[in-house]
């Protein structure tokens, strides 16, 4: 099962909700698809099995000689990157999608690809716990789109043996949406405030969207008005509340020393149980 854990907004405790849910499950793959600013491994000191394996797009490369400078690529460019003048052409390869339409559209052929490298994936066992395989993918600094590695890391080690949490990169924008497509489920965390309220309505567009099932998790839970305005608009828009994190100042203190704190494991295993009832209501 292919479970994605993702929010409306950075800060709302995605990744700490994906290491609780990994720290109680059996073998259990982790994917850190939250690729600018990964941050699994800081808490389960993986030992990387493997050196690290570069990921690449391609980019086109004009071959000067052969060209005639007559602009019929940049036209067809839907992403304006390439600019075509008398002398030369310019390439904005921060805006290259990597469509190849240059490449078909140059009546010369003096358009061919290459590659450039945009990140980095690597693949690890916890040592503090083993039964969690964790899969980290790093953006390169300046890459201005993470889609294409999120699809990678999905391609790659996103197999269907055994269950998977992916930690979705923040927002509801290409990014997000990139990891929670095709997903067999999606958990949304929330924080019980206007703000969390706001962006999980964003969010439940998104998964409506790609027609993913979802379930939402409170997190900071206030036992109060907070908690009542998020249940209410989940029983309104038919989505389940898997399970409410409270509020708690100790375990604030121990994760942000890098610890995975035992006082909500069993929390976590109400989640995966609700989890398996929802399993069997949408097969």
């Amino acid at each position: 099962m292919l479970i994605s854990i993702a929010s409306g907004k950075g800060g709302t405790g995605k990744t700490a909700l994906a290491l609780l849910l990994a720290i109680v499950h059996g073998p259990i793959t982790l994917l850190d698809c939250d690729v600018e600013e990964p941050n699994c491994h800081l808490f389960l000191n993986p030992e990387w099995q493997n050196p690290s394996q570069k990921v690449t797009v391609t980019i086109p490369y004009v071959n000067l000689p052969l060209c005639n400078r007559c602009g019929v690529c940049a036209t067809a460019c839907l992403f304006n990157a390439l600019v075509v003048s008398t002398e030369s052409i310019l390439l904005f390869d921060e805006l290259c999608h990597s469509c190849h339409g240059c490449i078909l559209a140059c009546p010369k052929d003096a358009i061919t690809e290459e590659s450039k490298v945009i990140g980095n994936l690597i693949q690890g066992v916890s040592k503090n716990h083993p039964h969690i395989t964790l899969v980290n993918g790093t953006l390169k600094v300046g890459t201005p789109s993470a889609v294409p590695l999120i699809k990678k890391i999905r391609k790659d080690y996103a197999r269907p043996i055994g269950d998977i949490l992916l930690d979705c990169p923040p927002g509801t924008a290409c990014s997000m949406v990139a990891a929670v497509k095709d997903n067999d489920f999606c958990i949304l965390v929330a924080e019980p405030n206007p703000f969390g309220k706001h962006d999980l309505e964003l969010a439940m567009k998104i998964t409506q969207m790609l027609n993913v099932p979802t379930g939402v998790v409170i997190n900071k839970g206030d036992s109060g008005i907070g908690d009542q305005s998020i249940k209410a608009l989940c029983e309104n828009r038919n989505i389940p509340i898997l399970g409410i994190i409270p509020h708690s100042l100790s375990f604030a203190k121990q994760y942000a020393t890098g610890q995975i704190p035992d006082e909500f494991k069993h929390i976590a295993c109400t989640i995966w149980e609700n989890l398996a009832k929802q399993r069997s209501l949408v097969q």
